[in-house]
């Protein structure tokens, strides 16, 4: 059976020439799966893993179905949850619009809002945008959306777990009811489905394959630590004995681990690697992305923001440093490896404590990790991090009285335990003003007889 290919997408010519530019010939399942429901018109739910083209797959679709719009006002509206996936679909979007008439926008918070409305100065046909900063646009009638005829939310599932529910209930107000809704998710949890029943129009399902299941390229490893300072010196022993470890994406759980791991492996390794988290400036992280798309450094030290979406091509090794706490994140960490057919390592460090998170994980993926022995030659730092430090819990705490010496509240010397009889005028007579001004007139002149 001969492969299908994007010219019989029966897309435009200047598309189809700008895939071929792209070296872009063949389509995903995902894409082959979502044309047809997308261009008939009917709500679609997505539900593929990671790493499997579903940009492509809702935007081809909508660009063979586009019209120009007089009105200067958008008529598809593309949301996402990261600033990073905004501009990566707006350069993507730009690629495939060159030769057609699409203004394109991409928005997102961050960056000075005032400077962001003179964008829409000459319209706006296509918005990128993540859900905060396009509600605030629109509250401040820097754009209309009420003439958006196609609505495209992606990575729905993130979108609600990082809390952008009101921010999506406030923006479906704003549109009229009649549109195709577009909805992409790596998995479905119960907070998409609520939200498909609650404002979504029975929507055909298309789905690549189940929650949790795991990427079938990926070789997938894992190796009982013993805490994170020997998570450092184990992370050392792969990246100077394995060159294949070329262009490497290493996980963290937080921003302050990511910066004390960052410290430690600049001081081995300077200038290979780099560290991106959402404290970073945007510029900063977008210039840190191109330089490790670019090979220009060896790797990225990063928390979940680069979990989800992001597409950088050849990513030999995803290093979970750490267990994700939410088993579905570890199937979008390891999903940024093994992308576009080509194979892909993903090696996970685990502690005791993280031994619960693992076994969720096997759980989740109906898969056991291959757990690999410990190198001989890799130092145990038995010194603990800060978070690694139990808490001392005291079992018979000293309790102070407020009232006995040495708090906050004294016992009031002699000479201030006065007591209060009511006003001046109840306690004597006032010397010369008051209420009883004549009754002291009275006995001056009763004293002047005597």
């Amino acid at each position: 059976m001969e492969k299908l290919t994007f010219a019989d997408f029966d897309l435009p010519v200047k598309i189809l020439d700008v895939l071929a530019d792209l070296e872009l010939f063949e389509p995903t399942p995902i894409q082959e799966k979502s044309l047809k429901p997308i261009l008939s018109g009917r709500d679609v739910m997505g539900i593929a893993q990671t790493g499997t083209g579903k940009t492509l797959a809702y935007l081809l679709p909508v660009l063979k179905t586009w019209k120009y719009n007089k009105a200067g006002n958008p008529t598809v509206l593309i949301l996402v949850p990261t600033r990073e996936l905004v501009v990566q679909v707006t350069e993507i979007l730009e690629k495939l619009t060159e030769n057609i008439t699409a203004r394109v926008i991409g928005i997102y918070g961050g960056k000075n809002i005032n400077t962001q409305k003179l964008l829409f100065n000459d319209g706006c046909d296509i918005l990128v945008g993540t859900p905060g900063r396009v509600m605030d646009l629109s509250i401040d009638n820097a754009i209309s959306l009420k003439e958006v005829q196609k609505l495209i939310i992606d990575e729905f599932d993130e979108m609600l777990n990082l809390g952008f529910r009101p921010q999506l209930t406030h923006i479906f107000e704003m549109m009229k009811e009649k549109r195709q809704n577009i909805l992409f998710s790596a998995t479905m949890t119960e907070a998409v489905d609520e939200m498909l029943d609650e404002y979504f129009a029975s929507p055909v399902e298309i789905s690549l394959a189940k929650s949790g299941t795991p990427l079938e390229k990926i070789d997938q490893t894992a190796y009982k630590v013993e805490n994170f300072n020997t998570k450092i010196n184990l992370l050392e022993h792969l990246l100077k004995n394995n060159t294949d470890m070329s262009k490497v994406l290493i996980f963290n759980n937080n921003k302050r681990h990511a910066d004390l791991l960052f410290t430690k492996i600049d001081e081995l390794f300077p200038e290979q690697f780099d560290v991106i988290h959402s404290n970073k400036s945007q510029n900063y992280r977008l210039k840190a992305m191109k330089r490790f798309e670019g090979e220009e450094i060896r790797g990225l030290i990063t928390t979940d923001v680069m979990a989800r979406g992001l597409d950088i091509s050849d990513i030999t090794h995803v290093i979970n440093f750490e267990v994700p706490e939410v088993p579905e994140q570890y199937i979008h960490r390891i999903g940024r490896t093994g992308r576009a057919d080509k194979d892909g390592k993903a090696v996970t460090f685990v502690t005791k404590k993280e031994e619960t998170l693992a076994l969720d994980i096997e759980l989740l993926m109906d898969k056991e990790l291959q757990f690999i022995d410990f190198p001989e030659g890799v130092k145990i730092n038995t010194k603990k991090i800060a978070s690694e430090e139990e808490q001392v819990v005291m079992k018979n705490p000293v309790r102070v009285k407020l009232n006995e010496g040495g708090g906050a509240f004294h016992e009031k010397k002699d000479k201030n335990k006065k007591e209060n009889w009511g006003g001046p005028s109840k306690r004597k007579a006032p010397k010369k003003f008051g209420a009883n001004r004549a009754q002291q007139k009275t006995i001056s002149k009763s004293k002047r007889k005597k």
